[in-house]
Order: C-alpha cells, then structure tokens, then sequence
C-alpha cells in the first residue's frame, strides 16, 4: 500500500497516476488511459497503521512523504479536544483546508484513538465534544476524493476501540499492522543506529548488528535505538575512547531489567532469600525442554527486583500446551525454590505469580487448551480497561477460575518434583551467586553441564533456513523495474551534483 502512494503521490497529473512499468508489471512501458483505468478504478483514500508503540509508525508516515516528495502535515488526534465546544470540529475543518491547499501531500493523524472512539459509550449527557468532532472527520473525509492528490494516514495502536465508520472503505480502506522487527529486521536497525557512533577499531559493525539482534528478542526500533543511545551513555560515563561490546551488554540489560542499584544493601538473609530465588529460576529453565535458553542470572538489585535473570526467548509465533506449561513452571521455579530451601515463601515473587496467573487465563479463555471448558476463546480485559460485564455467563466464570487454579498448582507440583530431584545444583547455583553475584552461561555450563536439550543463540542459528543471512528488502515483482528506474534517476541527480560540488572546492 505505501508503495503504491509513492507511485500516486509522485506523480504531478492528478487523474492520471503514474505507470512507470511497475505497478501491474507492464514491463516498463507507459499505458493508455483506458488500460489505466482498467487496473486504477479508485486509489485508496488513506491507510491507518496499527501496531504496538515504538514499531515505527510515524517514522514510515514521514518515510512515505519524504521518498515522494511531497508535504507532510501531521497531528496528533488529542490536539482536536478541548474544554470549549465547536473548537474540535473547527480545527479539523482548518486542517484539511490546510491540506488541500498544499496538495499533492500527506496528511498524518497520529494517536487517532483519541479522536476517533466508538461513539455512544461513556458519553452520559449524550452528545459530546469528542463525538461532533469525529462527525466533522467523517463528513471531512468524504469530502476528499481520489483526484484530491491528498493521503490521509493514522497511526494508532488501539485499533480495537476505533469506531466503525472510521474504518470502513472510501474512508481508510487499509489497515497496516507494523509489528516488531524480526531478527533480520533489528539487524539492520542496529546498522543505522550504529553508523554515527565510535565504536572500538576491533568491532565490525555488520557482525556486531548480527550479535545484537540476536541479544534482542522482541525489541522495537525504539528499544534498538534506546540501546544504541544507553551504550554511549554508558562508554561516557567509563571515560572510554570508544564503545566496545561490553558497553552494548550493558545497555541491553539496562533497558530490560531497569537501572543497576548496586548501592542498595540488602540484609545478609534477604540477599540469600534473593540468591535461592534466582537459581531456582536458573535450574528450572536449564532442565526443562521448552524453557528459554539462560543469558545471565544476578542478585544485584535492577529496577523494582531485588534480582534479575535475562533469557534468550526464540522467536515463534505458535506455542503449543506443552511449551506454556514448561513456561509457567520455570517462572515458578523461583517461589518453589524458597518453599524447599527455607520452608516459607516471600513477597518477592509477586511479579512472577503475575505472569503465570496471566499464561493460565490465556490458556484456558483465550487459547482454548482446557477440555472442561471447551474450544472457546474470548478476549481478555486490558490492563486499566473498564469491564462492566464478562462475555460468558457466571457458572462459566466460576468454571474458569477453577480450572485456572488447577492449571497454576499442576504447574506448581511439577517444579517442586523436578527442584526436589536438582537440590543439589540450585544449591551450588545459589552459593556460587552469593560468591560472585552475577552468573553468565559460561558458569552454568562449568556447574551443571552442558544443557540437555539443542538451543540457538547465534544470528546465524536463528535464520538458518530462511534462504540469506540479509534482511528480505525485495519488492514485488511488479515493483522491481520502478524502483530500478528511481535509482538511475537518483544516481543521475548524484552525478550531476558532484562536478558543482568540485567547483565549489576549489
């Protein structure tokens, strides 16, 4: 679809879109206007992108105006509402006069949830302000037509409380999801962030973006951006010439688990409370098939924990039961650790009670895995979300909490089988932590031996058999002669500068 605008958008003929030999893979050769017509009956008004934050939403708005060349007029959805009423309306009526006047451009709505809600909820005194100026958007919108030469996108990562006529097609027909760079996508995030640093002579960038990437399951283009920023904060704060790969651990560990207090003083039963807890953690995972592969394991209090454990989670989009069960119980392997070695439990693992009550419910409401409630899925609340009243009836409520509780202690059992059996390795695990207080794999491997299952922790592992090693940038086929002649005309411009560029010099 954003391919698409830079063909519309670049061309100067409002009703006749550009061919270029690309878009319907015409080899290259300009069509008549009735074969164009035949394949462009009606350009898209507008796309919203969806997705979690940081995924780079905006940045691909701003992308698609630069590579076209044309106005970019962004806003934020918020700055339509306030206190005085007719103000929102009046302000959305000033930006698309706004936008027709600088046509052919871009015209960026971000946060447009905060405008755009499902009418008719919440809204006790009937009309609202918010309500007359989504209204105003809509009549806006269909005002603009395909010959307007004005994109409208949005960016939003709440596409679900968006009220329906925004969405419907003739207003925007698309929804873009920009999700999280896989590990090949955060490779090459890491190779623009790193350009501007002085990194150590001794360091590569193309292999350290690699090592990076795959240190960074799950991170955004913010996350990887905020690493590339902490590591030359970090190098800084050392007096270092340079930044070298210890500087980037660092950062990656600080944007995880939370700024290092190494200044906090634990009492000497508390920081063997903490130890026990963490190698419970550690010999949980390294036993269990499905577990995340063990980066590192720390007693040094991060953030609001008192210890920090970083995994290295494989990048899969389907899990099955036998893998979240595996899951669940390394998680509470941490609780079941403190119950063996000291006969009582602690408020530390609050968090870690939180994420396996979580797994469970999903589990059971959303995935379907219990054969006594059935194949069913509903949608869970978001956190802070309001819930007036559940999808299902009470008898089934109850039904769920019960099978929930049995799924958490099953879990629960499990790991105090498999902590009772290796008491002796999370007490080696657990004095060898108190002696040193941070543990890598290196150590695991010397106490315990090689983990018993195969694992991948290299770039090289995680792409295997995805055919290149390289990021896929490849357009479709019908795209490929455009682009190929936008490059010429680039090199042409480039070629062009440079004798000027001389001149100037001497």
């Amino acid at each position: 679809m954003l391919v698409m605008l830079l063909l519309f958008m670049t061309d100067s003929q409002p009703a006749a879109p550009r061919s270029s030999g690309g878009a319907g893979g015409g080899g290259g050769k300009r069509r008549g206007k009735k074969e164009d017509s035949h394949w462009w009956s009606r350009f898209q008004k507008g796309a919203i992108l969806t997705g979690p934050p940081g995924t780079g939403k905006t940045l691909l708005a701003k992308a698609t105006a630069g590579e076209a060349n044309v106005p970019f007029i962004t806003v934020s959805g918020s700055e339509f509402l306030e206190m005085f009423v007719g103000v929102g309306p009046a302000r959305v009526r000033d930006l698309f006069a706004l936008a027709r006047k600088n046509a052919p451009c871009i015209l960026f709505i971000d946060e447009i949830d905060a405008v755009g809600r499902k009418r008719g909820r919440g809204n006790f005194g009937g009309q609202s302000e918010q309500e007359n100026t989504l209204n105003q958007l809509l009549v806006e919108m269909d005002g603009f037509n395909t010959t307007t030469n004005v994109v409208i996108l949005a960016g939003t990562n709440r596409p679900d409380i968006l009220d329906p006529a925004l969405l419907r097609p003739g207003r925007f027909d698309r929804q873009i999801f920009i999700g999280p760079p896989d590990i090949k996508g955060r490779a090459s995030i890491f190779k623009v962030h790193l350009r501007p640093l002085k990194l150590d002579s001794a360091l590569e960038k193309e292999k350290l973006a690699r090592k990076l990437a795959s240190l960074t399951p799950g991170f955004s283009g913010a996350d990887v951006a905020n690493v590339c920023n902490e590591a030359a904060l970090i190098a800084a704060r050392h007096l270092s010439d340079a930044i070298n790969e210890k500087h980037f651990e660092q950062a990656i560990e600080r944007v995880i688990g939370g700024l290092e207090k190494k200044t906090q003083v634990l009492q000497p039963e508390e920081k063997k409370t903490v130890a026990y807890h963490e190698a419970g953690h550690a010999v949980a995972g390294w036993y269990l098939e499905h577990a995340d592969p063990l980066l590192k394991v720390s007693i040094i209090p991060r953030g609001k924990g008192l210890g920090y454990a970083q995994y290295l989670p494989k990048e899969q989009y389907l899990y099955t039961k036998e893998q979240l069960l595996d899951r669940m119980c390394m998680t509470l392997g941490g609780r079941v650790s403190e119950e063996i070695f000291f006969g009582r439990i602690t408020t530390g693992a609050q968090d870690d009670l939180r994420k396996v009550t979580q797994s469970a419910y999903a589990q059971i409401v959303q995935f379907g895995m219990n054969e006594k409630v059935g194949q069913i899925s509903f949608d869970l609340p978001r956190q802070g979300d309001m819930v007036l009243e559940k999808p299902y009836s009470e008898a089934t409520a109850r039904m769920i909490d019960d099978e929930v509780r049995i799924l958490i202690n099953d879990a629960y059992k499990r790991t105090v089988a498999l902590l009772t059996e290796k008491k002796a390795d999370v007490e080696k695990v657990a004095l060898l932590l108190l002696e040193k207080e941070v543990l890598d794999k290196n150590d695991m491997v010397e106490l315990l031996g090689p983990r018993p299952f195969t694992e991948k922790s290299t770039y090289e592992e995680f792409v295997e058999g995805t055919g290149s090693l390289d990021e896929d940038t490849s357009l479709p086929e019908g795209l490929q002669d455009w682009n190929k002649e936008r490059e010429k005309e680039k090199q042409k411009e480039k070629e062009k500068d440079e004798p000027l560029n001389e001149k100037a010099v001497s």
